[in-house]
């Protein structure tokens, strides 16, 4: 359906986000409807409206609330399954059955999708990868390969909360939880621990500034060029700079356990080449090229778009997303500079804190899109598509509101240029010996 500013209501949101779109569309309403002054500070909100957002979307997470909703499957909302006609009664019942085990199973009980996913991995993924290895086919690998593609995206985004809040699972069951990874990691394109080590230790603490190795204020973000120099370095050069960059640090037992781990899963990689070449390709090679490309084009999007007033801020160098790929298949991914302002809060809890903090973002300049993802924000980047970027933005705080559409395309052209480092010293209070290392 249609909404102020040509904001679109896709059909497979999650419930939270159209909660969340749905109250920022009031706000758009309302600021329009108090016909503010372009630049005034006070924004016009429906903080009634607000509020009661807040409560409905805490709600959904409150195991003692009635309106409590544990995350089942990302496809359906349990509530869908629960209300069709066409879900024999039987079904139900077990499915009910799994639920009420399922969350105690799972740290916090929202999280069954958790178990759903494990289960399905164990199932499908490792079975195809032993039986490819045993008996190689190019249909059964060409197959295996489109599974893992499409496990890749929700894999990497469990893994995601699994390094943040060290574990998944309930600690009766804490061998299967630390025990997966090693099993699942290569299947799926990661090396062992290395995603813990780059995001947590490292991306985390740099927060996408001078020394992080993923950072893009060094490149032009709407450029092809840039993006596939920044692809390439990630590509060959990421096994050898990460430890590099903790030794720098005086971090020199992270630097060697990033080493160590990242060789050895090449090391595993080339044994299992040597015992069936054509198997390996499909089963580790490819999906390890896969993800690392895709993480480099996602991480991108994210932080695409940096705030040359203040680069260093949390608010102004990463993005939210409203939309279906990242949130009902990724855990919530698009809440990104949520995820950056607390990095340990759980992946349920974002849409509240977005809309209990929906003030200071607005105060922040902040930007929030819908109906688009990380990876065709990349790509809208790179064609210089920045109306269609500018029509998906949801303009927060009567400033943002009160713009044109050429004024937002204005703005998000100024957020996408590359920094010199002359401005990188300056904005970043860097000495110069800081800035030469």
């Amino acid at each position: 359906m249609g909404s102020p500013e040509g904001i679109v209501f896709d059909a497979r949101l999650t419930r939270p986000d159209r909660l969340v779109l749905q109250q920022l569309c009031n706000d758009i309403s309302a600021s329009s409807a108090a016909n503010k002054n372009e630049g005034n500070d006070n924004d016009s909100t429906d903080d009634t409206g607000n509020a009661q957002t807040v409560a409905a979307l805490r709600a959904l997470n409150d195991p003692k609330d009635a309106r409590f909703e544990p995350t089942v499957f990302t496809t359906w909302d349990i509530d869908e399954i629960r209300s069709s006609r066409f879900m024999p009664g039987f079904v139900l019942r077990l499915l009910e059955s799994y639920i009420s085990w399922a969350r105690h199973v799972v740290r916090t009980e929202t999280d069954v999708v958790m178990v759903t996913h494990l289960l399905l991995y164990f199932c499908t993924s490792l079975p195809s990868a032993i039986l490819l290895f045993c008996r190689f086919s190019w249909l059964h690998a060409v197959g295996h390969l489109a599974m893992q593609g499409y496990y890749m995206g929700p894999y990497t985004l469990l893994k995601h909360q699994h390094i943040h809040m060290r574990g998944v699972l309930d600690k009766r069951f804490e061998v299967v939880d630390q025990g997966f990874p090693y099993f699942m990691d290569l299947l799926m394109g990661h090396t062992w621990h290395s995603y813990f080590y780059h995001h947590v230790k490292h991306h985390h603490v740099e927060g996408n500034g001078p020394d992080d190795l993923s950072s893009t204020i060094r490149y032009q973000r709407d450029e092809p060029r840039d993006f596939a120099i920044y692809v390439l370095r990630f590509l060959l050069l990421a096994w050898v700079e990460l430890p590099r960059y903790f030794f720098s640090k005086n971090k020199t037992l992270l630097g060697c356990k990033a080493a160590f781990w990242e060789t050895s899963s090449y090391l595993t990689i080339y044994l299992a080449w040597k015992i069936n070449p054509r198997a390996a390709v499909f089963v580790f090679l490819l999906p390890l090229f896969c993800m690392r490309v895709a993480m480099m084009v996602g991480n991108w999007g994210q932080h695409a778009f940096v705030d040359e007033e203040e680069p260093d801020s949390d608010y102004r160098s990463s993005i939210t997303l409203v939309d279906v790929p990242s949130n009902r298949f990724c855990y919530n991914d698009g809440y990104h500079t949520s995820h950056h302002l607390n990095p340990l809060r759980h992946w349920r809890d974002h849409p509240a804190a977005f809309m209990a903090g929906k003030g200071e973002y607005a105060r922040q300049q902040a930007l929030v899109f819908h109906d688009i993802d990380y990876i065709f924000i990349t790509v809208n980047l790179l064609r210089k598509n920045y109306e269609h970027l500018a029509r998906c933005l949801v303009p927060i705080g009567d400033k943002q509101i009160a713009m044109t559409l050429d004024e937002r395309v204005a703005m998000l052209k100024r957020h996408t240029r590359r920094f010199t480092e002359e401005e990188i010293i300056k904005k970043y209070k860097l000495t110069p010996a800081a800035a030469a290392k």
